[in-house]
């Protein structure tokens, strides 16, 4: 059982306080929703499409506030019985081995979680997404997804955490070394995965000779953008929702189109939307999001650091407030994540705001190298009406959680940019 202690009373109240947090945010932004179509968005959507777009915003509120409850319940319920202590018990049972029982600890936990999280998952795909027209996923397609999931968090996730925990136990200034083996793969990682990783979701087809692709580099000549290629993704596979994105890293960078996108923007709308993407590159946001990520999980891990060392008094502390006797790597990650949740919340809430920052200057950006923010702007009210998203969200929802600002704030700021 967890010893009640200062730690246990901070993690209990942050855990609490985050739960009001998100449900007074939930609140505000049902109330918030406007009562008739917002002059700017005249032209996409009428009364009857606002009305599906508060019913859609309605049922996932009530789906979200379910969900994180649920979710509360069971950590707090699985933590008062003493269940993190019994899952380490049953692991080091499992093996002798330090390192395995590691492992398994954190695949019990993990597996636990998918089958906690599995049927919010099948009712947010196949219940709301399929009422509201979204969902194009078949049942093979969501077991496959997860199935794929489970394979590549066994073949790359347990790796890597067998050398983190290795590297915790064993060497000195670990916290240093298992920071750097971590941004190594990371790096590697997303240097890898719009070739390997990344098909065995979905399909990338090469674009075909046109008008279009033949306007898109144009745009990335103009841009000084090093394209090496355009894509069509199958997004339509899964989802009506459409997106547009780029991979790569260094010189050559590939554009992927959702074929849901190109199937419902013109041309100089599709123009606005890469111009906008290429913008965070020419401005430099990728590469300024990078380091700091890189120097924030640095920090991460120094703290972890001190959560796992068996000789310091915080991760004394730490495992007493979890009712757990020893103490070891892999009991002090989860320990310390849970920790770190309110934390990691506020960050978020520093970082949502220097993205929002940064697709003003991508916005901008993109009326520039287009002549003008006409088309953008079309294109960001045909997103948002498909998407049925809130027109007007609360501000504190918006402060929490948007990266994105608000659609009528920048199609604001596109005006003034033309």
């Amino acid at each position: 059982m967890s010893e009640w202690n200062f730690m246990t009373v901070i993690i209990v109240l942050g855990v609490f306080a985050l739960w009001k947090l998100e449900l007074a945010a939930t609140l505000l932004n049902l109330r918030s929703f406007p009562a008739r179509v917002p002059d700017e968005l005249a032209g996409v959507m009428d009364t009857a499409k606002l009305d599906q777009a508060r019913e859609y915003l309605r049922i996932n509120a009530r789906f979200g506030m379910v969900q994180s409850s649920v979710s509360l319940t069971v950590l707090l319920v699985f933590w008062g019985l003493g269940g993190f202590s019994g899952l380490d018990g049953l692991a080091r049972g499992l093996s002798a081995s330090d390192l395995v029982a590691g492992l398994i600890f954190l695949s019990l936990l993990t597996l636990g979680q998918s089958l906690i999280g599995m049927p919010f998952a099948v009712y947010e795909t196949f219940i709301i997404e399929q009422r509201f027209g979204f969902n194009r996923a078949t049942p093979r397609t969501f077991i496959l997804d997860r199935l794929k999931g489970l394979l590549l968090a066994a073949l790359l996730g347990l790796p890597l955490l067998a050398a983190v925990l290795w590297i915790f136990s064993n060497v000195a200034h670990s916290w240093l070394w298992a920071w750097v083996v971590v941004t190594v793969f990371q790096l590697v990682l997303t240097y890898l995965a719009p070739s390997w990783i990344m098909p065995l979701f979905n399909k990338f087809t090469p674009m075909p000779e046109g008008p279009l692709k033949q306007a898109i580099e144009s745009l990335g000549e103009h841009c000084h953008f090093p394209l090496s290629g355009v894509f069509v993704m199958d997004g339509s596979k899964r989802s009506t929702k459409a997106n547009a994105f780029f991979t790569g890293l260094g010189k050559r960078k590939k554009i992927a189109l959702f074929d849901t996108l190109i199937e419902k923007s013109t041309q100089p709308e599709l123009l606005g939307v890469l111009a906008h993407e290429i913008g965070h590159f020419r401005c430099g946001h990728i590469r300024q999001r990078l380091v700091v990520g890189i120097v924030q999980s640095a920090v991460i891990f120094f703290l972890l650091g001190l959560a796992t060392d068996p000789h310091g008094a915080f991760a004394r502390l730490l495992f007493n407030a979890f009712g757990v006797e020893t103490i070891s790597p892999h009991v002090g990650l989860v320990l310390f994540l849970i920790l770190l949740e309110p934390v990691t919340k506020l960050l978020g809430v520093l970082a949502n705001a220097w993205s929002r920052h940064h697709e003003f200057e991508a916005d901008a950006y993109a009326a520039h190298a287009t002549g003008n923010g006409d088309a953008l702007a079309e294109a960001l009210k045909k997103l948002s009406a498909d998407h049925l998203s809130h027109p007007t969200p609360a501000a504190l929802r918006v402060w929490l959680d948007y990266s994105h600002p608000p659609l009528l704030q920048r199609l604001a700021m596109l005006r003034v940019a033309r």
